[in-house]
């Protein structure tokens, strides 16, 4: 067995996990961050989960994004029909049920469509930026 595997690293590793902070709900600020995006995409407008990810400070997690969506609470539910992919088709659209839901959410919204589920994405998209990207 490795001696680099012992319990010295074992306790080092339990003291970092110990010492992390404690986030609200048990969310990751990444996780955080993307719901505060979510939140603002104004009403007739859509981004996509790359453009998320590039806003909070992690572009290549666009699939993160997808994850942290699949397990948004519901004031961020509320609003999660507006994240689609970089093509601009509704791949989330099988949270709703089917994609023709979501379709329906985006159509009562004014959103067009330039195939049956593949949004018109030059002219709806909205590009979020992170509202603390003058910090950084």
């Amino acid at each position: 067995m490795n001696d680099r595997i012992d319990a010295p690293m074992a306790e080092d590793a339990s003291e970092e996990i110990d010492a992390a902070p404690a986030r609200p709900h048990g969310k990751s600020e990444f996780v955080e961050n993307v719901y505060a995006i979510v939140l603002r995409i104004p009403y007739g407008r859509v981004t996509t989960y790359g453009r998320i990810a590039r806003a909070v400070g992690a572009p290549r997690s666009a699939r993160m994004v997808g994850w942290a969506m699949h397990n948004c609470p519901d004031d961020v539910s509320e609003n999660a029909h507006r994240v689609i992919n970089r093509n601009g088709e509704l791949t989330g659209g099988w949270s709703f049920g089917h994609p023709s839901v979501m379709r329906a959410l985006l159509e009562d919204e004014g959103i067009t469509f330039v195939d049956e589920y593949q949004v018109d994405l030059p002219k709806h998209v909205w590009e979020p930026e992170f509202e603390d990207d003058n910090e950084r």
